[in-house]
């Protein structure tokens, strides 16, 4: 069990709960966590039950033909994570979300220092903006089972399970990047 962080005013980071990801077949055929939004959406409801400070991000690719570029109903969020008026949303075209943002400035400005992660895709972007939050010294938090991805092909053709690719995304991020919880540990 983690201590109880809710009271020390942490961020939630909803990344690219959009709904392209909808679109298995386009993004490797597999996926893992299907119960992942669901989740993600039991924590922002918690977030805004305490009144703590949310980001959603959202993925606008570059490339025209992506699921998740602009202009596409792809890259629309999810009905059940979908932003209030007030809550800030963060727009970024590579996997991370402080790359051409300005997330680390809106933290800092905040006095945020602790961040937990949510999203899609574990490998990718969660991955990623993780990374970069630990490297930025923000106490960080990803959530296992409100984080999904899909399964992989290798350089030499072999196939690697959705669930294969969460789990070592996940245990490359633990002890270095981020902390790796489940939902349940947030409601205590």
């Amino acid at each position: 069990m983690i201590r109880n962080i809710l009271n020390e005013n942490p961020a939630l980071i909803l990344i690219d709960i959009q709904k392209g990801f909808d679109d298995i077949g386009y993004w490797g055929g597999q996926r893992n966590n299907p119960e992942a939004e669901e989740n993600a959406s039991k924590l922002l409801n918690l977030w805004r039950k305490h009144s703590l400070p949310i980001f959603h991000v959202k993925h606008c690719s570059i490339n025209p033909g992506s699921r998740l570029a602009e202009g596409n109903p792809g890259n629309d969020f999810k009905e059940m994570v979908l932003p209030l008026a007030a809550e800030t949303i963060i727009r970024k075209s590579v996997n991370s979300a402080f790359i051409g943002t300005d997330l680390k400035e809106q933290l800092e400005n905040l006095k945020i220092r602790k961040v937990v992660i949510v999203g899609l895709t574990t490998d990718q972007c969660v991955s990623t903006t993780a990374r970069m939050a630990g490297n930025y010294n923000f106490e960080t938090y990803v959530v296992y089972d409100a984080t999904a991805t899909f399964n992989k092909k290798g350089f030499k053709g072999e196939q690697f399970s959705a669930q294969l690719i969460h789990d070592t995304a996940l245990a490359s991020l633990n002890g270095e990047f981020a902390t790796i919880i489940k939902t349940f540990q947030l409601f205590f």
